[in-house]
C-alpha cells in the first residue's frame, strides 16, 4: 500500500462483496458441523475457520476509516460518533449472548476495538500499515507476558449484560482472555484503517493490497513451519506435553502460557503472531480481489453486495435464528444465506441502509452533532 490518497466518496461494491464473504464465512463456522465431515461443507468450514472473523474485523476498520473522512474541526464530532457506535455495538453483543445463542459472539470485542483505535483514525496509510504490522506481531507477545505473569487462563464463558456489574472481569475477558481478545484484534482494525486511506478503485492499488495480503498470509505459514520444525518448537511441545499436544489443542482466542513455543503456532483463533498475520493477510487478499472484479461481473452480484452492505443486521438476525433453531447442516447455511440476500436486496431497494446500521448510525451522528465544531482537534 503505497498510496496516501483518501478513498473518494461513494460506495465501493468490492468492499460490500468482501463483507458478504466475511459474513457467509462466519455463518459457515456457526452452522456447519466441522471440517471432519469432508466434502464441500468440510472445505468451506476449514477455509472460513479463523479467517472469516479476521476479515470481518479488517473490514470494520476499513468501514470506520471510510466513515470518518472528515477533517479539521469535524474530528471531535467524528470521534464522539465512533465512541457511541462502538459502545452500542458492544452492548448489542452482550444482549445477543443473553439471547441464548451457542456461538461465540464477536460484537462486544468488535465494539471495544473501535474505542482502542480512536487515536489513530486520521493517521496516513503508511504509518497505519507499519503500526498495524507491529501491533499484530507484538500484541500477542504482550498478552502472553501479562497472562503468564497474572495466571490468566482462557475465558470460555461469554460476557453478558450481567457482566456490566463486574467491570473488572468484563474488561479482562474482552481485552485478554476471551475468544476475540481486543489487545490483539485491534491490529485488524488498524490494518483496515490503513486500507481505507488508499483508492481501491484503482486496479493497481487493489492488486498491491491483494499481493501484500497473499505475501503476508504465505510468509506467516512458512515462518510458523520453520519455528515448529527446524526451529525445534514441535519437538519441545510434544516432548513436554505429549505426541498429540499440537493436534489435540483446542484454542479459544489465546494460547497457553506454559511454553513460549505456543506463540509459533498458526492455528485458528490461537491469537499468535503467525495466526494474526496469516488471517490479516488473507483478509487483504480477499478485499483486493473483490475490488478487482470488473463491473461487467459485479452488476450481476447486486444481491451479494446488498447482503454485504448490512453485516450488523444480518449477523444479528443469524445469531438470533440460531438461538431459536440450533442445527448444524449445509441446508441451514443455505437457508440463512439465501434469506439474508432476499431480505437485503429488498430492503436496500426499498429503504437503503440496513435497519441496525441505520439505528446505530443515527445514534452516532446525533452524538457527534452535539459536539461543538470549535472543540475539534487536529
Amino acid at each position: 500500500m503505497t498510496s496516501g490518497r483518501v478513498v473518494p466518496s461513494g460506495r465501493l461494491v468490492g468492499v460490500d462483496l468482501a463483507r458478504a464473504v466475511a459474513v457467509v464465512g462466519m455463518m459457515s463456522i456457526h452452522v456447519l458441523p466441522g471440517e471432519e465431515v469432508g466434502g464441500f461443507a468440510g472445505a468451506l468450514y476449514s477455509v472460513s475457520h479463523g479467517r472469516a472473523s479476521g476479515l470481518f474485523a479488517v473490514l470494520a476498520g476499513l468501514s470506520l476509516g471510510l466513515a470518518t473522512r472528515r477533517g479539521g474541526d469535524a474530528r471531535a464530532a467524528a470521534r464522539t460518533g465512533v465512541l457511541v457506535r462502538g459502545l452500542l455495538i458492544a452492548l448489542l453483543g452482550l444482549v445477543l449472548v443473553d439471547a441464548g445463542s451457542r456461538v461465540a459472539i464477536i460484537l462486544a470485542y468488535y465494539g471495544v476495538a473501535f474505542v482502542v483505535v480512536l487515536p489513530f483514525l486520521w493517521w496516513p496509510a503508511r504509518r497505519l500499515a507499519v503500526l498495524a504490522g507491529a501491533w499484530l506481531v507484538l500484541a500477542p507477545l504482550l498478552s502472553f507476558a501479562v497472562r503468564g505473569a497474572s495466571g490468566l487462563d482462557a475465558q470460555y464463558e461469554q460476557p453478558t449484560l450481567g457482566w456490566l456489574a463486574r467491570p473488572g472481569d468484563l474488561l479482562e475477558t474482552l481485552a485478554l482472555t476471551g475468544y476475540y481478545p481486543v489487545v490483539g484484534w485491534a491490529g485488524y482494525l488498524l490494518l483496515g484503517l490503513a486500507v481505507s486511506k488508499v483508492d481501491l478503485r484503482e486496479s493497481t492499488v487493489a492488486m498491491r493490497v491483494a499481493g501484500a495480503g497473499a505475501l503476508a498470509a504465505g510468509s506467516s505459514w512458512i515462518v510458523s513451519g520453520l519455528l515448529l520444525g527446524p526451529g525445534g518448537g514441535r519437538a519441545a511441545l510434544t516432548g513436554r506435553f505429549g505426541a498429540s499436544a499440537l493436534d489435540a489443542q483446542d484454542y479459544y482466542g489465546t494460547v497457553p502460557t506454559d511454553s513460549r513455543w505456543w506463540l509459533a503456532v498458526v492455528e485458528p483463533h490461537s491469537g499468535t503472531p503467525p495466526d494474526l498475520l496469516h488471517t490479516a493477510g488473507t483478509a487483504l487478499a480477499v478485499v483486493g480481489v473483490c475490488c478487482l472484479l470488473p463491473s461487467t461481473l459485479t452488476r450481476f452480484l447486486h444481491p451479494v453486495a446488498a447482503f454485504g452492505s448490512m453485516p450488523l443486521t444480518l449477523y444479528t438476525a443469524h445469531v438470533l435464528a440460531l438461538a431459536a433453531w440450533p442445527r448444524e447442516t449445509t441446508t441451514l447455511l443455505a437457508v440463512h444465506v439465501l434469506l439474508g440476500m432476499l431480505f437485503a436486496t429488498t430492503w436496500r431497494l426499498a429503504v437503503g441502509r440496513g435497519p441496525l446500521e441505520q439505528v446505530v448510525g443515527r445514534a452516532a451522528a446525533a452524538a457527534g452533532a452535539r459536539v461543538p465544531r470549535s472543540t475539534g482537534v487536529r
